[in-house]
């Protein structure tokens, strides 16, 4: 059985860590993450701590558009909690209530994730005090040109390894979903819909307990970003 956790999307994890704003023309008057007035939101560990450039304790670093680290970590710190270290007696006696959530059995899984500004930015230009995004203020990520990856690996409990790679893009603008599908405006296949507004452009998955190893998908009208 393949081992692929649930695709994370850097926009559904941050709604409620660090609602951002829409893409908008960068200008002086965009604030950036370095002038140390944008904050994470009530409710995550951090609440109310500056943005920094760098990576967090988590593992986001808003400002290179990039996470790395424990799977559980990417959902740790908006649902309130700290930073999963590798010691689970000690990390459960101090916060039991991580046990109950649906992504702690991924804890020792890793996953690095990346975007580009356009899913969600390292400024906030429309003065909300909030990252943009095409989404906010009722918009749409559709014909945005955003993109992001995921790359998951971990040990299966043989001992073996591992991966997965997806890439994951805004629908265009003139793009129709079709039972399940999007497509372009001349017909050619683009992907799977994900999210509602997205489509998957590749997968790639390699297990040394299933043999498996290579392509699950590639879009027949192209892998790359760059069209999209």
């Amino acid at each position: 059985m393949k081992k692929i956790l649930p695709i994370l999307a850097v926009v559904c994890s941050l709604i409620l860590l660090l609602p951002a704003a829409a893409l908008a023309a960068k200008s002086a008057d965009c604030v950036t993450i370095q002038d140390g007035v944008l904050t994470y939101s009530a409710g995550h560990y951090l609440a109310g701590h500056p943005l920094t450039v760098g990576y967090d304790i988590f593992g986001y670093n808003y400002q290179a558009h990039m996470f790395r680290g424990s799977y559980a970590n990417a959902y740790l710190g908006k649902d309130g909690l700290p930073p999963y270290e590798g010691d689970d007696v000690a990390y459960l006696a101090q916060n039991p209530s991580a046990a109950n959530k649906w992504y702690w059995p991924y804890r020792n899984d890793m996953i690095e994730m990346k975007w580009n500004d356009a899913w969600l930015s390292n400024m906030d230009c429309n003065g909300d005090g909030l990252l943009d995004r095409p989404s906010d203020n009722g918009g749409t990520y559709i014909g945005s040109g955003a993109w992001e990856t995921n790359h998951q690996w971990g040990v299966n409990p043989d001992g073996s390894n591992w991966n997965y790679f997806v890439k994951i893009v805004a629908a265009p603008d003139d793009a129709t979903k079709l039972s399940g599908i999007w497509y372009t405006a001349d017909g050619k296949e683009i992907g799977p819909d994900i999210w509602g507004e997205f489509a998957t452009i590749e997968e790639i998955y390699n297990d040394q307990s299933t043999g498996d190893h290579g392509v699950l998908y590639r879009s027949p009208a192209g892998p790359g970003f760059g069209k999209w």
